[in-house]
């Protein structure tokens, strides 16, 4: 009996230490619950990456960066010179790894680890994000094109992840070759016109606010050149009248009046020049008030720029003073308030050719119908007129 009793409790003492021994091992391996979620930061905001460790014990939890392999921290004391990491943690569970105004440069793998031997570990990635930045040095400026040539705007912009870049016009107009506007780094612009100069915007973005752009002002260079509607103005003595020219230049043309001498038109009580600019554009007008005999003649409108000149010609020729009616007089009389203002003129094109030549004034009454035979003798005499010149 007594040998039996002995065997019994050794067998008890031997399961005991067993179980005691088994849990000693237990509670001696520290074990990951979870692993490591990678995480996404902004430049210049705070990321922190979550190691949760069971059955920690007397063990120690360490942070490493993988790429460099160097050691941030270990348990509560960070080793790194670095003054943007630090570490917390919550019962000693869950440690938690912070990264400060975070840099493009924190972007990799970051190892959580647990000093045991043999060495248990886990990795996470921290994804830097950057907003788009637009390279200046590799962006066009403002570019200066002679009309005609080719041209290639370029933009530039780095960022994570790579950013877009689309192509706009400040003043809103489509980009030719692509009504809902260019993307790429390169816009190009083959044989370029005078319409499509004015300022472009390069826009880069890539889902991290803020987009940025940049303005790249094309400047298109052509020499002037000038539009005249009316060609030949008839007038008689003592009218008001406008000589008008477009004319279109760039770099900005000098605008000026000539008579057929070569002299400049002056401005004074006779002569009233007036220059209207739109961008390239620009509309000279030459007021003349109350002809004399000396007014008649040739009118040239110049306009002239570093690649170049050019003119036009205007001839105001001597028309008979319009004869009205005793009824039309008296009407004149009564209102004393009607224009004597009347004007021949002839286009420079089909489109802007007026119809038959009429008396008349302003407001449309009075007309006199000239008689055939005098009709006749203008005409010949106009002829003859166009045929000398």
């Amino acid at each position: 009996m007594d040998d039996k009793h002995v065997h019994v409790k050794i067998s008890a003492i031997a399961l005991v230490l067993t179980i005691l021994s088994t849990a000693a091992i237990h509670l001696d391996n520290p074990n990951f619950s979870q692993p490591i979620a990678n995480v996404t930061a902004a430049v210049g905001r705070e990321a922190i990456l979550e190691c949760v460790v069971q059955n920690l014990g007397v063990y120690k939890v360490a942070w490493l960066r993988v790429d460099t392999q160097t050691i941030l921290t270990i348990h509560s004391h960070i080793i790194t010179k670095n003054h943007r990491i630090g570490v917390t943690h919550s019962e000693y569970k869950t440690w938690y790894l912070h990264i400060k105004e975070v840099r493009e440069s924190d972007m990799g793998w970051y190892m959580c680890q647990i000093n045991t031997d043999p060495m248990k570990s886990q990795i996470g990635y921290l994804d830097v994000v950057v907003p788009p930045d637009i390279i200046d040095y590799q962006t066009s400026p403002d570019m200066v094109i002679q009309e005609g040539l080719n041209v290639s705007l370029r933009c530039v912009a780095r960022g994570s992840p790579t950013p877009t870049i689309v192509w706009r016009r400040e003043s809103g107009e489509t980009i030719p070759g692509d009504d809902a506007g260019a993307s790429g780094s390169v816009l190009n612009i083959n044989r370029v016109s005078r319409k499509q100069m004015g300022p472009y915007l390069c826009i880069a973005s890539n889902g991290v606010p803020p987009s940025v752009s940049k303005r790249i002002t094309l400047i298109v260079h052509f020499p002037p050149m000038i539009w005249i509607q009316y060609q030949l103005i008839g007038a008689y003595d003592g009218q008001h009248i406008t000589l008008e020219c477009h004319s279109e230049a760039y770099p900005k043309s000098i605008n000026y009046w000539t008579r057929d001498t070569g002299d400049i038109v002056p401005r004074n009580e006779k002569y009233e020049p007036i220059l209207e600019h739109d961008t390239y554009k620009v509309h000279m007008k030459l007021i003349i008030n109350k002809i004399e005999p000396g007014d008649y003649g040739i009118y040239k409108c110049i306009s002239k720029n570093a690649i170049g000149e050019t003119d036009g010609t205007i001839n105001v020729y001597r028309i008979p003073r319009p004869a009205f009616s005793n009824k039309t007089s008296m009407h004149r009389k009564k209102n004393n308030s009607m224009s004597n203002d009347v004007t021949y003129q002839l286009g420079s094109s089909t489109a802007d050719r007026p119809g038959p030549l009429f008396l008349g004034d302003e407001q449309g009454s009075g007309t006199r119908i000239v008689g055939n035979s005098r009709i006749l003798l203008f005409v010949i005499a106009f002829m003859f007129y166009v045929i000398l010149y």
